[in-house]
């Protein structure tokens, strides 16, 4: 096992930066997810790692030993690909233990790491199969198993559960997570399934346009995400974002106002203008919101699509442009949305009119310039009218 370090790793092609002055360490034993959105140079990152791309600038380091220039053979690395790559003529057991017989490793070396390895995957009894005769995840775990027998010090996992489809990929979250536990091998993993991020990790790298946007662990960048594309990214579905300006006694958007005192946002002034985020399941009806202590002041909506998921309901509401009149004095329009979880026993339907609230505490404000996270939670500019919000006129 060993600790991962990278020093201001940047990758040029060309005119294009791939991946642009990251810096992070990986403990010994952690498991690290690098995410982001196609492009984001997530999988170059890894590469970098690997050994089988070389960073422009920057050093690259395994344990104590810098290993910028070494081949990836000399790492102590081993990579399981998105494409399982095995080889179609050879069973399970000559697949599994390819590397170690290129390695002229004694015959009883090898049988022992192998089956040692196939009983960490669950491949029993399996070792005899050919390829064509595997399901999917049974292929996954043969191409793992391959990684397992190197005993590498770090495995690289370049989106494995990619091709496999949604049942299976859940199955497999379970089965990586286990086989971290058991070998306590640092594990770097690529995907851009923030929902494997989160489930998997003991950190999240989240990355855009090749550069490291925040890395924590999975609920901090849920909780008290670095910026709004971190906000925007992590959670499914994803964060609301509504566009206001900083008041003298709160915050103004085009559909209401919450009031505060701007003296909880640093580095602000009165006129800047502020993203204000909330997430799905911090939107409340206000019929709902009776012990909510840090609810805003009801603010007015129509429901517009209904989406049920079975154990939630997703609510696609239209704000009025402006909130201090009614809905029939002036109709909501597609350009104030909000988006609301509710419980499926919940009643409510289609082009329905109602009032909804804001938990006060799961706010979150972003500079609208360059989208650095102001705060996370507000509280109300008064303790003597706590919770007090008024509508934008």
């Amino acid at each position: 096992m060993a600790r991962v370090t990278l020093e201001h790793v940047t990758k040029r092609y060309e005119d294009v930066t791939a991946v642009d002055d990251v810096s992070l360490e990986i403990e010994d034993g952690e498991f690290v997810t690098f995410v982001g959105p196609s492009g984001c140079g997530k999988s170059t990152t890894m590469e970098t790692v690997a050994g089988l791309t070389r960073p422009s600038d920057g050093r690259v380091y395994i344990g104590d030993d810098d290993v910028t220039t070494l081949a990836p053979k000399d790492r102590g690395v081993a990579m399981v690909f998105q494409n399982i790559a095995l080889f179609p003529h050879m069973d399970v057991f000559e697949n599994v233990s390819f590397g170690l017989r290129l390695r002229t490793c004694s015959d009883d070396e090898i049988r022992r790491r192998v089956e040692q390895a196939a009983d960490i995957v669950q491949l029993e009894g399996l070792l005899d199969r050919m390829p064509s005769e595997l399901s999917g995840g049974q292929r996954q775990r043969v191409a793992i198993a391959r990684a397992i027998v190197r005993n590498p010090d770090v495995f690289l996992m370049d989106e494995p559960l990619a091709n496999l489809d949604a049942k299976l990929r859940v199955h497999m979250r379970t089965e990586l997570q286990r086989l971290h536990r058991e070998l306590g091998t640092t594990i770097i993993y690529v995907t851009h399934d923030q929902a494997e991020a989160m489930t998997m990790s003991d950190r999240i790298a989240v990355l855009n346009e090749g550069r490291l946007q925040q890395i924590a662990p999975p609920l901090e960048c849920y909780n008290r995400p670095a910026n709004r594309f971190v906000a925007g990214f992590i959670g499914s579905p994803s964060m609301n974002f509504l566009q206001g300006e900083l008041l003298a006694d709160g915050i103004v958007t085009d559909n209401f106002r919450v009031d505060l005192d701007p003296g909880e946002i640093p580095s602000t002034a009165v006129g800047d203008a502020i993203t204000l985020g909330i997430r799905p399941e911090d939107v409340h009806l206000v019929t709902a919101a009776d012990d909510l202590p840090g609810a805003t002041a009801p603010i007015d909506a129509r429901t517009d699509v209904l989406e049920p998921m079975g154990d939630e309901v997703f609510v696609y509401l239209l704000l009025a442009e402006d909130a201090g009149r009614s809905m029939a004095e002036k109709p909501a329009t597609a350009a104030g949305q909000l988006l609301m979880s509710v419980t499926p026993d919940t009643e409510i339907r289609a082009d329905q009119d109602l009032e909804v609230v804001l938990d006060r505490s799961k706010l979150h404000l972003f500079d609208a310039k360059t989208g650095d996270a102001l705060c996370h939670g507000v509280t109300d500019r008064s303790e003597s009218e706590p919770g007090e919000t008024t509508t934008a006129n």
